[in-house]
């Protein structure tokens, strides 16, 4: 525990109902297929940021693209090698993450405006047009535009897909569905590394141009299936849509039962915490800093946002390439094959690490991830010394080569227990409603600024510091420890209505409470009641909060 007050959590009176329930999901219909619907319409929302991300990791050890890109050229082994680097590769990497930044002020308007499935809809749109562009760019500069584009959709997508996840599932199965919102990355990654592999063999310029093209693939069937998917039932209530909303919950939560008790409770729960939340809302980002228990939340978002950048990965995510030649591997297929091994092991860990890591408490999990970042870095960091060292002096350390292939395999699962598994699912769990969307953009905010300065730098440091630059990483990732000790709140086992005033007194997060037992022990057989008495003392929300 902290040295400050973690914050605390409604009665979970929902969550008793839930864990009474011991049906699997797969044996409920109308759940199974939301479930289906939601993998590649929210889910697969990662898929089209893994895909990047290793494309352009990959498209590093294609000559094609090293030529046609390329702004310095060397001699190795009495071969010509164009390679793109410094501050070209930098910006090229990083457009993606700028693109990103510029849609961030706006996307939580668009995703209250017009709801969550046309935020997802436009971002689509907008990463299809990038992707065409890219594949036919004609100089670095539209590849570099192309590629803003991109980043420019992947935030609409991103902060309304995870909301989704976390606002249409089930509450048994909702810490799951969130945590496996960032393994498809993973599963994106795997793909674009093996289409790469093979795309490397075009004796032209299409080496390169397909994988760019193909980047489409995901985005193409968002747009093709998400209006298959219900709206979210909070959203249509924020809107005073409520009779839609409470056949949404009753058609996948109850399986069509109208009269469903645990449908009831959830819808009364839902409406009595939006309102509290909009009584004190004024749909703004200054709510983001307006209460001591906002300026909280918005802390922990930034911070996730930068560590989910900033713990190393992206070294590995973008320039694996030049890490492998400067520890002696120079070979075209040999990188891409150690890439696409692991790409194919991080997928595997990574999936089965977004599975287990939601069952566990979210505090527990980011530690242990954290602490084990910093022993594979500290280790890293003394291996590639040993090899750099004998490549200075004109001979090979293979041990110490093989020690460092070793480390760079050896980091994904630390960090995936943590920052990849856990991310969405903390940010969905930790902000209300009313400000989900501003507060999933704040992460996404520093998660793109910190990959901009990361992305660019690194080619940089890597350049001029050689190993050294890994010290930078160290520093990083004790600061993360020590943020996470001290600030991370509890937040698992409750429903998102539990936590929704978790930093707020304990008097505001009762009168939810009491409404839900209300309706369970009075209202069980007849219709839900529209919830109007809520909000009779006027705002609460941030009000007496502890600090």
């Amino acid at each position: 525990m902290g040295l400050i007050d973690l914050g605390h959590e409604a009665d979970p009176v929902l969550t008793r109902i839930v864990e009474e329930d011991k049906v699997k999901w797969w044996k409920k219909r109308n759940l199974r297929l939301l479930y289906l619907l939601l993998y590649p319409t929210c889910m697969g929302i990662e898929i089209t940021s893994g895909f990047d991300s290793q494309m352009i990791n990959g498209l590093q050890f294609i000559p094609k693209w090293n030529k046609y890109f390329g702004n310095t050229s060397s001699i190795v082994k009495g071969q010509v090698v164009w390679n793109v680097t410094g501050s070209l590769l930098g910006i090229i990497s990083a457009s993606y993450n700028l693109g990103a930044i510029l849609a961030v002020p706006i996307v939580p308007w668009v995703a209250q405006k017009v709801g969550r499935r046309w935020s997802i809809f436009i971002g689509s749109c907008f990463q299809c047009v990038g992707a065409v562009i890219q594949c036919f760019s004609q100089n670095s500069g539209m590849y570099i535009v192309a590629r803003m584009i991109l980043g420019f959709g992947i935030v609409f997508c991103i902060v309304s897909g995870s909301a989704m996840l976390g606002e249409l599932s089930y509450p048994k199965e909702r810490p799951i569905l969130t945590s496996m919102f960032n393994a498809s990355w993973f599963v994106g990654s795997l793909i674009a590394a093996g289409i790469v592999v093979e795309t490397a063999k075009i004796p032209s310029d299409w080496s390169w141009r397909l994988p760019s093209l193909l980047q489409a693939c995901p985005s193409l069937v968002q747009i093709a299936l998400i209006f298959f998917l219900p709206e979210s039932p909070r959203y249509l209530i924020s809107k005073d849509r409520r009779e839609e909303a409470f056949d949404i919950l009753c058609h996948y939560h109850a399986e069509g039962d109208r009269d469903s008790l645990f449908v009831k409770a959830e819808m009364v729960q839902i409406e009595t915490t939006i309102k509290i939340e909009l009584e004190a809302s004024k749909l703004s980002w200054m709510d983001m800093v307006r209460t001591p228990g906002m300026r909280r939340r918005s802390f922990l978002a930034a911070a996730m946002g930068l560590y989910t950048q900033w713990s190393g990965n992206t070294l590995i995510s973008f320039y694996l390439g030049s890490i492998l030649v400067m520890i002696g591997y120079t070979d075209t297929y040999t990188k891409t094959m150690i890439n696409l091994g692991n790409t194919a092991w991080s997928f595997i860990n990574g999936t089965a690490i977004a599975i287990i890591s939601p069952r566990y408490k979210r505090r527990t999990m980011f530690l242990t991830g954290a602490i084990g970042m910093l022993g594979v870095y500290l280790a890293w960091l003394i291996a590639v010394r040993y090899a750099v060292k004998a490549l200075d002096a004109g001979t090979t350390n293979k041990a110490a080569g093989i020690a460092v292939l070793f480390f760079i395999y050896f980091y994904s699962p630390w960090y995936n227990i943590g920052n990849n598994a856990l991310a969405y699912t903390y940010m969905v769990e930790i902000f209300p409603y009313a400000e989900r969307s501003r507060g999933i953009a704040i992460e996404q905010f520093f998660v793109r600024g910190a990959g901009f300065f990361t992305t660019f730098i690194n080619p940089i440091g890597m350049g001029a510091a050689k190993w050294k630059f890994l010290f930078m990483y160290i520093a990083m990732i004790i600061c993360e420890i020590l943020t996470i000790y001290f600030f991370y709140p509890e937040t698992q086992g409750r429903t998102l209505e539990e936590l929704a005033f978790l930093f707020e007194d304990e008097a505001t997060a009762e009168r939810a409470t009491m409404a839900v037992e209300k309706e369970i022990h009075q209202g069980g057989d007849g219709p839900v009641e529209r919830v109007e008495e809520i909000g009779e003392k006027g705002p609460t929300v941030g009000h007496g909060e502890k600090v």
